[in-house]
């Protein structure tokens, strides 16, 4: 049986219905992509399967005693106490008995209180009776597992602690079903890596949101589409499901423009006045009137987002010279002898975690703040736009055009045209109606898609993009993508999205810790490659007779007979592999495969899931033994 199952459900908040009669079954053991534009009811869908929100109509079937946790897409920042408080609250009416048991521990480890002690006996006959012992250990080895410290407050932790503390706040109750909405929000790379592997290595069964393409490529065994109310399953990979969607979508096209060719005949047949009152006549009057209620009904695809930027002419051919340039905060080291050189068309991905000085390198770069040491030198012309993470560029209070129009004006000027601000934003997925709403009740998407909007109609030849893609969809990151790689001008960009560094940037500053920041060739996986791996084999002798340890560098490792041989056999295993996964596909495409008994599709699930892991695990086994090869040659 399904851990969870839906059925024909609707859910509407007036207007077109966000879900329109959907179907869904969830096994032990998937982990599902939920993916779809913004505004299509992904995170309601979500609240739905947490039992947060009832359907207007459908059944929601779940196994008996199931048990499910939701990690919210945004970030509650006003959650008291410490981590263990925290993480405790995942236990409901246990958390205050729990709470009150480490407090009076502490208490105790700091002073030998008596009142404590008694305190502490009458909590621990309290905790016997309702058996809180093994939810206390669950707590603990929550805390060891994302490796969190239990007495640290938690207002006082950094965006990425606060996202790891609320997940394992989510994994203390043991849940059967885990969904995440959009995890990856206010998380640095080296914090978006742990959790790939974290979930990867996971037994629970997992449905999440996620703008992050790598991500849903390295975690997801099955795709779930929600696309204009309707969900639809597609299996395999997330590459494999773009292909598979594109092809749908085409067919689709061709489909509706056969029926509107139909349509308009059997309209041009009915004005032109019906001869004679026959029986014929009569059925094809009927069916055109069925024609026109399905053609009423139908729900077009939303526009694509239309991005354009406004260019102000050719900055000179040298952007910035850095020499010798270190900053520091409160003491701090931020940057410590940084030298580079930007020129005209660069586009220089920065990258680092949280808190590491992405921001301050960007104001520096700018001429907005002043080095401690060392030189700037800018260049001449140089009209920059800047994309605040933030975005501290729009007032919640006002309208979505007075946000858009500083002076407040009808028209924006782009390359020389002038355009209607309503004709403009509906460039951005912004109806009238919507164009003329607060900006304070936009989604997080939208609010982004509008600091593009304003940033774009604003005449620059320097883009500086301060995490740009948080909360948009991933339709409008791939032609964000397109507009920046086609962008004449320099593009400075800081993100922690992976695939858009690979897809966007021609070289990387990369913060490596204590304030260094190294220049890289390429983007984020070819920082990877390039960064220098101190491989340090410590050959540890102890000399006899003395207490002390010698240690010395061994030289690069060659491989053995034995890796000799499992090199040459790897390719083949790979190939055979991935034949037999491309047959299970193929025959999960068939719809007649689902029609027989549900034991083969079960089958077919976890051998595609064995074989997933397979894979993944030869090709990293692969590549550690090439490089060791490429090292000695």
């Amino acid at each position: 049986m399904a851990l969870i199952t839906l059925q024909d459900v609707v859910l509407s908040f007036g207007g077109s219905p966000l879900l329109d009669g959907i179907n869904l079954q969830i096994e032990a053991g998937e982990r599902l992509c939920l993916v779809g534009r913004n505004g299509e009811g992904k995170s309601t869908l979500l609240k739905l399967l947490a039992g947060e929100l009832c359907p207007d109509g459908g059944r929601i079937v779940c196994q008996p005693g199931l048990r499910i946790a939701r990690l919210g897409q945004d970030m509650p920042g006003d959650l008291p106490g410490t981590v263990y408080d925290v993480v405790a609250g995942g236990l409901g009416r246990l958390m205050g008995l729990l709470a009150r048991h480490h407090t009076l521990l502490n208490r105790l480890a700091d002073n030998n209180d008596p009142a404590a002690l008694t305190d502490l006996a009458a909590v621990e006959q309290e905790l016997e009776t309702v058996d809180g012992w093994r939810f206390q250990q669950r707590i603990e080895s929550v805390l060891s597992r994302l490796q969190l410290d239990a007495d640290t407050v938690y207002a006082d932790l950094s965006g990425g602690l606060q996202r790891r503390v609320l997940l394992a706040r989510a994994l203390v109750s043991d849940p059967d079903l885990l969904l995440l909405d959009e995890p990856t929000n206010h998380l640095d790379i080296e914090s978006i890596t742990w959790l790939e592997e974290f979930l990867l290595n996971s037994s629970h069964t997992l449905l999440f949101v996620t703008h992050d393409r790598m991500l849903s490529e390295k975690i997801a065994t099955r795709i779930l589409d929600l696309d204009r109310g309707i969900l639809r399953s597609w299996p395999g990979d997330y590459a494999n499901y773009c292909r598979r969607k594109e092809e749908m979508l085409l067919v689709e096209e061709n489909q509706r423009a056969d029926f509107d060719r139909k349509l308009a005949r059997e309209e041009l047949w009915i004005r032109q006045g019906i001869k004679a009152r026959r029986t014929r006549n009569q059925g094809r009057v009927r069916a055109l009137r069925e024609m026109r209620r399905q053609r009423q009904l139908r729900r077009e695809q939303l526009g694509r987002v239309t991005l354009e930027t406004s260019m102000a002419g050719l900055s000179g051919k040298v952007v910035a010279v850095v020499k010798d340039v270190s900053h520091r905060f409160n003491d701090k080291p931020v940057i410590k002898d940084l030298n580079t050189t930007i020129l005209r068309g660069d586009k220089i991905g920065i990258i680092g975690p949280n808190g590491a000085g992405k921001t301050t390198l960007l104001r520096l770069l700018l001429g907005n703040l002043i080095p401690s040491q060392g030189t700037i030198r800018l260049g001449t012309n140089l009209k920059p736009v800047y994309f605040d993470q933030r975005r501290s560029q729009l007032d919640g209070e006002k309208t979505v055009i007075v946000n858009l129009n500083d002076d407040g004006g009808d028209f924006v000027e782009i390359n020389g045209k002038r355009r209607h601000v309503i004709g403009y934003l509906q460039d951005f997925l912004f109806t009238p109606d919507r164009a003329r709403s607060p900006v304070k009740i936009l989604s997080g998407g939208e609010r982004n898609r509008l600091l593009l909007a304003k940033i774009f109609a604003k005449p620059s030849n320097i883009l500086v993009l301060d995490e740009p893609t948080n909360d948009l969809d991933m339709e409008t990151l791939e032609l964000l993508e397109e507009l920046l790689m086609d962008y004449t001008g320099t593009v400075l960009l800081v993100s922690h999205d992976r695939a858009f560094l690979n897809n966007v940037v021609t070289s990387s500053l990369v913060f490596e810790g204590n304030g260094r920041v190294q220049e890289y060739a390429g983007g984020y996986d070819d920082w990877l490659r390039q960064r220098p791996v101190v491989e340090v084999d410590l050959q540890v002798k102890k000399e006899k007779g003395k207490g002390r340890i010698r240690m010395r560098l061994a030289g690069p490792r060659k491989l053995s007979y034995k890796e000799c041989r499992e090199l040459e056999r790897l390719p083949m295993e790979i190939e055979a592999a991935e034949e037999e996964q491309a047959r299970l596909y193929a025959a999960m495409a068939d719809p007649a495969f689902y029609q027989g008994e549900g034991t083969p599709v079960a089958s077919a699930k976890a051998r595609l899931a064995e074989l997933e892991q397979l894979l993944a695990t030869a090709y990293d086994r692969w590549q550690e033994l090439e490089s060791i090869k490429d090292k000695n040659e």
